[in-house]
């Protein structure tokens, strides 16, 4: 029996790379392991080259010119790089993005929380998006941070310890239940 997989294109998440310099590379390369199309910046386009990793896209000017074989060029346009990735990921039918940035701009990924599955690393916290109703189980004293603010809020499992942080009161389930249509939370990964 082989020990190769299969990976068909667009099953496993793709990579969007817009900042390297907070993400630890032993966690990069598991982001690897399956082989994901990976859109960059220029600015980290020429890291991952650095490094020996193929680039699909890189989202730049029509008069970029890339330093690998066969990369296709995104431009933005008026969008921000983020933006523009996920507008194309999400009319080619991608079901799901793994993000690494630097610096956070939660107001980039809004609009798309409902059209395909964004997880955002940056630093050592994972960032998703999750809808009322949303359970997950956890060891007791795991930190939760929500990054977007609802009028109504019950928790369940979890306990306050201020600036919108909360840690697990017991191993189990902790519950999140808010009148809006999703909410981002942050992990400790």
């Amino acid at each position: 029996m082989s020990s190769h997989h299969i990976v068909r294109e667009k099953q496993e998440p793709a990579l969007l790379v817009l900042g390297l310099n907070k993400f630890p590379g032993e966690l990069f390369g598991q982001l690897l392991e399956w082989s994901p199309t990976i859109i960059a910046t220029p600015a980290t386009a020429k890291v991952l080259h650095d490094n020996g990793i193929k680039i699909d896209w890189i989202i730049a000017g029509n008069k970029y010119k890339p330093q690998q074989r066969d990369i296709k060029i995104m431009a933005a346009g008026s969008d921000s790089p983020a933006e523009a990735a996920l507008k194309y990921l999400v009319t080619h039918g991608y079901p799901a993005v793994n993000v690494v940035v630097d610096d956070l701009q939660l107001k980039d990924f809004f609009y798309f929380t409902g059209k395909i599955n964004l997880v955002i690393y940056i630093g050592d916290r994972k960032i998703y998006a999750v809808r009322s109703g949303f359970s997950k189980w956890k060891p007791a004293g795991e930190e939760i941070e929500i990054l977007t603010h609802p009028q109504v809020l019950q928790l369940g499992g979890l306990e306050a310890l201020g600036h919108h942080r909360f840690r697990t009161m017991h191993d189990g389930f902790f519950t999140l239940e808010f009148d809006q249509p999703y909410l981002f939370i942050a992990e400790k990964l």
